[in-house]
């Protein structure tokens, strides 16, 4: 994934510019486009109780979401690079499918004029899903995908990540990592996990807890100087723990505390929260029930 490698880089610096007012003068490439290719994305289900799914997508639009008929994954990819073409491949219950090689040299100049997109579908075998991506825009609806484990890694992402229905089976492990990005992560609670991990650097995260929760679980987030937003909904029953230099914490609606412990006030399984951040602002919101 050197082509993620160099757009992670290419965000990174441009973030710096910004923030310090400085111009760098950088060799870069230009990506020839062509016509818009659209292709049919078609993956048949292997001969296994629960596949390990890989997506490896660098740079443009990804949507995601349940729905698959007779398939592990059905959808359409567009894209005007040629070196975008999808391709996959299947080692017994393993399956990869991601963007073809592009050999640059130096920092790719992309514009409005360069397409790459992929609309997805899963199908309804048990998956151990991973997410590696670039810098690009995410929009996933995993409600009722049974996902036995979730990882997602990105880079400059602006991603809505949600689950609008419970999962099926439970989730041992949610991990997401991320570099300087736009995240909302929504129905988290739907997700069915027994433990959740968040490491970010730079960005505006909001974590929605609202949903279904079925089992204690536990949530380990660690930040840099970041705004990040916890909602979560009234009459669940969470535990939240701060470490760190935090520059602010604001509380609305029924969250009590102070200092380095919160709690919100109900019944059934408890929500464990652990957040790590070096600097910036935290928000603690209760959604109110309907």
């Amino acid at each position: 994934m050197a082509y993620r490698t160099v757009l992670i880089a290419a965000a990174a610096l441009a973030v710096v510019s910004m923030a310090c007012g400085v111009t760098f003068n950088i060799p870069m490439d230009r990506i020839v486009t062509g016509p818009v290719v659209y292709e049919d994305i078609r993956i048949p289900v292997p001969d296994a109780e629960e596949v390990e799914l890989t997506l490896n997508f660098g740079a443009g639009k990804l949507e995601l979401q349940g729905g698959a008929k007779d398939a592990l994954i059905s959808g359409e990819a567009a894209y005007n690079v040629a070196d975008f073409k999808p391709r996959f491949s299947i080692e017994g219950n393993h399956v990869k499918l991601e963007t073809g090689d592009l050999e640059i040299n130096g920092i790719p100049r992309l514009s409005d004029e360069v397409r790459n997109e992929w609309d997805l579908k899963l199908g309804e075998t048990p998956l151990l899903l991973t997410i590696n991506a670039g810098a690009y825009q995410g929009d996933f609806d995993l409600g009722g995908v049974p996902l036995k484990s979730l990882t997602i890694s990105d880079g400059a992402a602006d991603v809505r990540l949600r689950f609008s229905e419970p999962n099926p089976v439970v989730m041992d492990t949610l991990r997401y990592s991320t570099g300087a990005s736009n995240l909302r992560l929504s129905d988290l609670a739907n997700a069915n996990f027994e433990h959740f991990i968040f490491r970010s650097g730079f960005g505006n995260y909001t974590l929605d807890f609202s949903g279904q929760l079925q089992r204690d679980a536990d949530v380990s987030i660690q930040a840099g100087a970041s705004q990040l937003k916890i909602i979560a909904p009234a009459g669940f029953n969470v535990r939240l723990t701060i470490k760190g230099g935090l520059t602010n914490v604001e509380t609305q609606g029924e969250w009590q505390g102070s200092g380095d412990e919160y709690r919100l006030m109900g019944g059934g399984p408890t929500l464990t929260i652990t957040v790590e951040m070096g600097a910036g602002n935290l928000q603690l919101l209760t959604q109110q029930s309907d």
